[in-house]
Order: structure tokens, then C-alpha cells, then sequence
């Protein structure tokens, strides 16, 4: 079995998925808050979602992380690079819990994990998928050197789509 690697940052652990963090992404992911994710999202979609994403690992060589503060070890969210089949190529995506975001972690995550794609797994682009009202993940997705590109195919007619290469890492 493959398991994801685990990133350090200097506040953040990224490690493998576990049971345990299925019952505090659910009630997030019940929410809300989940609107930019086809949200709320039910526990088995979400549990199909995660055996997906921890399954990737074995499939593909990548797939989701959880995020977890270093200092106390609270599930803070998730980072991914996936690529489901409707996905016409290889994202980075990024979800911190409410109570968590404001604070940068979303963007060291994200760093460490589109890092960890251009450096470790030789992949020379990558794609954020993004609902045009959330303006938090266009600002992130932009402050990570990410350029729209509006001539890209999408998972859905909507989304915008964002371009990650090695060559505009800040």
C-alpha cells in the first residue's frame, strides 16, 4: 500500500488521511461551507470522496493530505493533487476549515504540496479548478504565481481554471 509522504512546513504537518479525520471534515463538509465543493456534501458522498483521493496514492502517485497544525495536531483541513477521471488534467486544490483560514495556512499548505508535485513527482503544471465567487481561492491561487488560463479545459462549463508552473513559484 502507498501512503502519502509527510510534508513539514513551519506550522503545518501534511500526512496521510486516517479514520479519525473523517467525522471533523464531515461536519464541515455538511455545511455550508462546502459550497465551492458541491456542498453540503453528505457523509457518503464525502466518504467517497476521500477513499478517492487516499486510493490516488496507489492509482496515480499523488492524490490528498490532511492538514494538521504541528504545534497541537488539529485536523485543520486538506491539500491534494488529483486527478479524477472528470478532471481534464492534474489540480492542486486546497480546503482549510472555517476556523482556520485568515491566518496563511492555506497558503503554506498548498506551497508545500504544489512544490512537493513539481519537485518529487516531476509534473510541469498543474491546474486549480475554481467557482468564480470564491474570491479567497483566486486571491490564493494568485499570490501562488498562478495565471488564469481561460483557453483550458474544465470539469465543469463554470469553473475557472488556473495555471501552476515551476517556472512562477514566488
Amino acid at each position: 500500500m502507498t501512503f502519502a509522504p509527510t510534508i513539514s512546513t513551519p506550522r503545518l504537518t501534511l500526512r496521510h488521511h486516517v479514520l479519525d479525520d473523517f467525522e471533523p471534515m464531515a461536519a464541515h463538509f455538511a455545511t455550508d461551507w462546502a459550497q465551492y465543493m458541491d456542498g453540503p456534501v453528505s457523509k457518503d458522498k464525502l466518504w467517497a470522496w476521500l477513499g478517492a483521493e487516499i486510493t490516488s496514492w496507489q492509482w496515480l502517485g499523488f492524490g490528498s493530505w490532511a492538514v494538521e497544525l504541528t504545534e497541537t495536531g488539529a485536523l485543520i483541513g486538506q491539500v491534494g493533487i488529483n486527478k479524477p477521471p472528470r478532471f481534464p488534467e492534474t489540480e492542486i486544490g486546497w480546503c482549510i476549515f472555517p476556523e482556520a483560514q485568515g491566518k496563511g495556512y492555506a497558503f503554506e499548505a498548498a506551497t508545500a504540496a504544489r512544490d512537493w508535485a513539481f519537485d518529487t513527482k516531476g509534473l510541469t503544471t498543474l491546474v486549480s479548478y475554481i467557482d468564480p465567487p470564491n474570491a479567497s481561492s483566486i486571491r490564493l491561487a494568485q499570490r501562488l504565481g498562478a495565471t488564469r488560463d481561460d483557453a483550458a479545459l474544465r470539469p465543469s462549463e463554470g469553473d475557472l481554471v488556473y495555471r501552476h508552473t515551476p517556472e512562477a513559484r514566488l
